[in-house]
């Protein structure tokens, strides 16, 4: 953080580069079948998108440039993000494009949620088991699990599904959970 400040680098900017690393890890699933060593590419820039969307808001308040545009220009490039992000893994032939898509669909619920509360006058919700971070935690842990098994025997089946598709299976369960104790919580506060 302190070489952006001294640098002058906007927060903006680092909210678009996390564009550039979520477009660059979709890039990198959807080779994978190909090349599986870009699954572990992939994961390191959803890593990278996770730190620089963290690092955006510090950078803001520290430099004094946090505001409400900053805020919509601090997630909108979540959303966009995330779609890049499961639309890589959907044609990565690794997985049903249905399930990932599915997870696009409702990762962008489960941010709406969250910010639905702010916007009726109640605090932001953050909660629930596949938030933003935890999201990306299984779907990279998904990624490079799949990685290993290439390396192996070459055959990512479990049953009738893939080992991604579990993964993608997990982050759908996941944010049902997380779009029902989001809206609980938001229900609870208004009443």
């Amino acid at each position: 953080m302190k070489l952006c400040l001294r640098f002058r680098i906007h927060p903006d900017a680092i909210s678009y580069g996390s564009i550039v690393a979520a477009m660059g890890a979709g890039i990198c699933f959807w080779l994978s079948l190909r090349h599986p060593w870009l699954l572990l590419v992939g994961t390191a820039l959803c890593v990278l998108r996770l730190w620089l969307n963290m690092l955006d808001g510090m950078v803001a308040i520290a430099s004094g440039k946090a505001s409400a545009r900053g805020e919509i220009l601090n997630d909108l490039p979540d959303r966009i993000s995330d779609v890049l992000i499961f639309a890589g893994i959907a044609h990565s032939e690794l997985c049903n494009p249905f399930l990932a898509y599915w997870a696009a669909i409702l990762a962008l619920i489960t941010a709406y949620v969250g910010m639905l509360g702010q916007a009726v006058g109640v605090k932001r919700q953050f909660i629930g088991t596949m938030s933003k971070p935890w999201r990306m935690v299984a779907l990279c842990t998904g990624a490079v699990a799949t990685f290993a098994i290439l390396q192996t025997n070459h055959t990512t089946r479990f049953g009738p599904i893939t080992l991604l598709d579990w993964t993608l299976v997990i982050i759908l369960i996941g944010c049902v959970e997380t779009i029902a104790r989001r809206l609980m919580r938001i229900f609870r506060s208004l009443a």
